[in-house]
């Protein structure tokens, strides 16, 4: 036995020395760094969670949910735990046993929901598309129609591919079949146009730890009056105490009725978060994350890289790279990190090692860092047998910048 305090943890660090570290730059599909500012607010004194203070806080950060989510919708809070969290929230409240539920899958993320849905005790039907292409909503509205659900649940940003489906097509086909709509925004909310009231949807879902860039923790939910009522019609309770809307909804009103301890340090961090989202201006963060994807693009292929999904298709904030021949996907990864400090995504399901994932989101999409990534690619890809000029990318997204005026 080690003494009190002493002895090596399974990473080399000494336990009688405080825990430190490495500096990333996380380019991977989550999580983002995170603004320094985020950091300071993690690092508050506690207050209770019945606190006036933190309650006039929490209240601050469900109205600027509220302007990211570009929704009055009064059912706008943040659920305890990852993003996972908010998609089990929207389905356990929305579903009661044998209710029908047409889910659309094109990655690993509508998989998922359909998984979580059959948990709930739903019926579940799926209309698929291919791996790194957007849903077609005349499928969709298809299926729709032949399948009579209650809900229709769609992945905005497929994280797994690099795949977004626009949200107002898939809304119309849910209100064409008298459908609720479910949308995951966990990967585009404050990195592409979300716009919940607009398009129609009656609940959608986030993570903090993608475009946010705050720590993971905490998954930002919004239910239109439309999905409340469909909550409090149900003819059973709730599955899930934990996830329950009808109680959770007493904690974040005016009634301020207990139900668990909120995660006071995380709702700290996240209303700094959206705090800074606000600073920059919804438009203006949208703009920067096309503009630092399209010079990566830009980089790549000049690199003779390219990217799964189709030009019109694709995420700014999400980018597959697919994996050169004769290229072994681990060692680059490997590579990037060990000597560069670069994180990167492998590829999931039939993406595995056939695609890099790179994320350019909230405080991670910058210019340092795209051009960080891309010189590092020009470095360890000769070495696999790729042959480029080491900075034919930096030099192509350089240009790509000056041509932009950034």
């Amino acid at each position: 036995m080690t003494s009190k305090g002493g002895g090596k943890d399974r990473g080399g660090q000494d336990r009688s020395a405080p825990f430190t570290v490495s500096r990333r730059i996380l380019l991977g599909p989550g999580p983002s760094n995170v603004h320094p500012r985020v950091l300071d607010a993690l690092a508050q004194p506690l207050l209770g969670h019945l606190d006036p203070e933190f309650l006039a806080l929490a209240d601050d950060t469900q109205a600027l949910l509220r302007e990211t989510f570009r929704t009055t919708n009064a059912v706008t809070f943040p659920v305890s735990g990852t993003g996972s969290a908010g998609m089990e929230s929207c389905f356990v409240n929305l579903i009661e046993p044998g209710d029908r539920v047409l889910v659309c899958v094109n990655g690993v993320f509508g998989n998922r929901m359909a998984d979580v849905a059959a948990r709930s005790g739903a019926e579940v039907a799926r209309v698929e598309a291919p791996w790194g292409r957007a849903m077609d909503p005349d499928a969709v509205l298809s299926a729709g129609r032949q399948f009579g659900p209650k809900i229709i649940a769609m992945v905005h940003a497929e994280t797994s591919t690099g795949a977004l489906t626009p949200i107002p097509p898939i809304a119309a086909a849910a209100r064409a079949c008298g459908a609720l709509l479910v949308a995951d925004t966990v990967t585009s909310l404050a990195g592409i146009p979300v716009e919940v009231d607009l398009w129609g949807v009656d609940a959608c879902y986030s993570g903090t730890q993608k475009c946010l860039s705050c720590p993971p923790g905490l998954a930002p939910v919004s239910y239109s009056s439309t999905a409340i009522e469909a909550v409090r019609a149900r003819k059973s309770r709730v599955a899930s105490w934990y996830l329950d809307l009808t109680m959770l909804t007493r904690y974040w009103s005016d009634d301020r009725v207990y139900h668990h301890t909120a995660p006071i340090s995380m709702i700290y961090a996240l209303r700094e978060a959206l705090r800074l989202v606000q600073e920059e201006g919804l438009e203006a963060r949208w703009a920067r994350h096309a503009l630092h994807h399209r010079a990566l693009a830009a980089g790549l292929e000049a690199m003779e890289l390219s990217l799964v999904v189709p030009g019109e298709e694709r995420l700014p904030q999400l980018n597959a790279i697919a994996v050169p021949e004769g290229v072994e996907d681990a060692p680059v990864r490997r590579r990037l990190l060990e000597e560069f400090g670069i994180e990167i995504g492998a590829g999931l399901g039939v993406f595995q090692g056939k695609v890099w994932r790179v994320g350019l989101m909230g405080y991670s999409a910058s210019r340092e860092n795209v051009l960080a990534l891309l010189e590092a690619l020009g470095v360890i890809l000769p070495a696999q047998g790729h042959r480029v000029e080491a900075l034919a990318g930096v030099d192509a997204a350089e240009k790509l910048y000056r041509d932009a005026g950034a």
